[in-house]
């Protein structure tokens, strides 16, 4: 049986998966990220994955940025001991296997394209949005790397030539205003603190994925592809289909949750991590985790919570936060022309809280007719994209040289 090995590499977990052409998981599994000797993990499990199952024909890797492409090396923020690590050199030489390399926001966004939200579309922007934001462009199938592998930054696209001043040195940045811990740190300076039962207050499900289009009898996504869920059950089979641990693309199925390759990302902002560093939770901002009474933590779980409940500030902190998405989604339809777009990412749980006031502010800024036509769709895979993307990545490659 042809497979091909796809690796997702993140600061609190490895994953690894034999993938088939169809996009069915045949073999998997995933480890935690340890602090040091990450490649002698990474080995060992590569060595779980394969051993006994069919060969794999190449290797497809999603990893946490910064990256470069041209010399193959990584540089994760949140893994010190990788820096200008030769990560795709020293796959290849452990497996002799054509070897492909991508950031992780950009395998989100091809996993999508191939199996998920946005199945069909001609081009896609995916964005990841968590702890930082992250994104990735498919471009007539194919994705839009850039010379040294790092396009799609979409979390540092300036929205406001004269705002605050982000984390990275610019100014006026996505991920300065929309970023899960930059929308706490905001609603927290602007008197908010989370409410003493944030904990007990469920996001609502209602709206979870949207459309923005021109014609205003359009509808939603909802509308469009059945009853909006999450779990990937609109006839994305193929990835579903997971035959030795349950579905990766589309609910539990039969296998044990912890026995999936990315299987402790169930709750809403639960996955911590939907593909790399923009949503790896581990490294969250210090004034996000701030207590605020007996128990209470400030982030954005609780401030969805809060928002979701109908309270003033929290409410706009996600309005604030999905305005600067909206400019920035409006900005790359325009530049790239961007059909669809898929939303991840933990802080995409909180469902419409976040999705309203995003179609609201895609309405006002969005002009021209293809820019306004653009669909806005919640992710299906959510943490198990960045593996399908990492497969594609792979497969991609095998059929460009047959």
């Amino acid at each position: 049986m042809n497979c091909v090995l796809a690796i997702d590499i993140g600061g609190t977990k490895l994953a690894a998966a034999l993938v088939d052409e169809e996009g069915c998981i045949l073999r998997s599994a995933t480890r935690p990220t340890p602090r040091t000797e990450v490649m002698s993990a990474l080995a060992a499990l590569i060595a779980e994955v394969t051993a006994g199952g069919p060969a794999p024909q190449a290797v497809g890797i999603g990893c946490a940025g910064p990256l470069d492409l041209a010399t193959g090396t990584v540089s994760p923020v949140n893994m010190p001991s990788w820096r200008g690590f030769p990560l795709r050199d020293e796959v290849h030489k452990l497996t002799g296997l054509p070897t492909l390399l991508a950031g992780d926001a950009q395998c989100f966004a091809l996993g999508e394209h191939w199996l998920g939200a946005g199945r069909g579309c001609s081009s896609l922007l995916g964005i990841v949005v968590s702890t930082g934001i992250g994104g990735g462009l498919v471009i007539d199938g194919a994705p839009l790397l850039g010379p040294t592998g790092n396009a799609g930054h979409v979390g540092h696209m300036s929205i406001d030539p004269y705002g605050e001043r982000c984390e990275c040195g610019g100014r006026g940045c996505v991920e300065r205003y929309a970023s899960g811990p930059n929308m706490t740190r905001w609603a927290l300076d602007n008197g908010w603190s989370p409410s003493p039962d944030a904990s007990a207050t469920a996001v609502p499900e209602k709206s979870l994925v949207h459309v923005h289009d021109a014609n205003p009898g359009a509808g939603t996504a909802r509308d469009k592809q059945g009853n909006g869920s999450t779990e990937g059950s609109q006839g994305v089979a193929p990835f579903a289909d997971n035959r030795e641990n349950g579905p990766l693309g589309g609910g539990r199925g039969n296998g044990p949750v912890e026995d999936g390759p990315l299987g402790d990302g169930s709750g809403p902002f639960g996955d911590g991590r939907v593909n790399g560093s923009p949503g790896d939770e581990e490294h969250t901002h210090n004034e996000e985790g701030r207590a605020q009474g007996e128990g209470q933590r400030a982030d954005a779980r609780a401030l969805a919570r809060d928002a979701a409940a109908g309270d003033e500030i929290a409410v706009q902190a996600f309005e604030r936060g999905a305005r600067a998405l909206a400019g920035m989604i409006a900005s790359t339809a325009a530049a790239a022309e961007v059909t669809t777009v898929v939303i991840g990412g933990g802080v995409s749980a909180a469902g419409s809280v976040l999705f309203d006031p995003l179609e609201r502010a895609l309405d006002d800024v969005a002009g021209l007719a293809f820019v306004r036509a653009v669909q806005v769709k919640q992710s299906t895979l959510g943490v198990r994209a960045g593996l399908a993307g990492a497969a594609n990545l792979a497969w991609q490659a095998l059929k460009s040289t047959t």
